[in-house]
């Protein structure tokens, strides 16, 4: 078995110890070669030239950003000659949303662990995944207020802060006190219902939780899966008291969010979202900039995953 091992050395919980580690107890098992990003994009490249050289199983070592550049790599082709490759997830980022969805180890050895019994006994399963105009995405996309955060965060990473649920929740703060005073400029259709305007934020899921905050899992449309359609959550009203009512349930176990000032659906097969003025758009918290239209897909089996 040939496998490409891609790994990103400044995720959040990587190390170079760790990441020898991981490429020699794979190197045992299958014919491996094993590339650093130098950039962002890199690890996409990387997936694509993998996928077009008929390489078996591509594996990311790294946060959920690597993951989703590496699927986007992936399945760039939509016919590729050799057929496409397996994907295999070794967690290095602080969250690992989708690792964890798969219910994958959070330690890295333990995931690799995970991976060579995997490799082992030919054990994969397909996944669903959801694309937000032109860019896959494995467990959340949002525009508006998560975006925001995203794009922010970002901002201070690149000035060498260090990325912790502390930050995120200060950020999200900041961010939700900016919003709070604009005028909502979303309207969210789902499938063919009818449009529904005067929305503040569009939280589309792919999976279930949302993310997490620290070790607490946020669960914002808990009957989504990775063998359902899309889910959607969206906020009419910014109200202190009504935010935080919706954030408490989403914390509360599997609970499902619900209120007059919300609009959630589930196993939905299409969303289109379109913004007043361009608003910014997050993937599997990559920031993609701005955008006034976002045309939300779910995408039945599309990838396979190494379990």
């Amino acid at each position: 078995m040939r496998a490409v091992l891609v790994v990103n050395p400044q995720a959040t919980s990587t190390t170079a110890a760790g990441r020898d580690v991981v490429a020699h107890a794979l190197a045992d098992v299958v014919k491996l070669e094993v590339a650093q990003t130098r950039y962002r994009g890199h690890a996409g490249e990387v997936a694509r030239a993998a996928a077009a050289e008929g390489v078996d199983l591509v594996i990311a070592h790294g946060g959920d950003g690597t993951v989703n550049e590496v699927v986007n790599g992936l399945l760039a082709d939509p016919s590729p000659e050799h057929g496409r490759p397996t994907l295999g997830v070794v967690p290095g980022g602080s969250a690992n949303v989708f690792a964890r969805a798969l219910g994958l180890p959070k330690d890295p050895i333990e995931a690799t662990h995970r991976l060579l019994q995997a490799i082992a006994t030919d054990s994969s399963r397909l996944v669903g995944l959801g694309r937000a105009n032109d860019r896959w995405f494995t467990f959340n996309a949002g525009v508006g207020w998560d975006a925001d955060v995203v794009a922010e965060v970002d901002q201070l990473r690149g000035h060498g802060r260090d990325v912790t649920p502390a930050l995120y929740a200060r950020t999200a703060l900041n961010c939700y006190f900016r919003m709070s005073r604009r005028e909502p400029m979303i309207t969210v259709q789902v499938g063919d219902e009818e449009p529904v305007t005067g929305l503040h934020t569009a939280f589309v899921a792919n999976t279930d939780p949302w993310t997490y905050l620290g070790s607490r899992p946020m669960r914002m449309n808990p009957d989504t899966t990775f063998d359902t359609g899309l889910g959607v959550f969206s906020l009419r009203d910014m109200n202190a008291y009504v935010v935080l009512r919706y954030i408490a349930q989403m914390l509360r176990g599997s609970a499902k969010p619900h209120g007059r000032n919300a609009l959630r659906r589930a196993d939905v097969g299409h969303i289109h979202v379109a913004c007043q003025e361009p608003l910014r758009l997050q993937v599997d918290g990559d920031n993609l900039g701005e955008r006034s239209v976002i045309e939300f897909v779910s995408v039945p089996d599309a990838l396979r995953v190494a379990v």
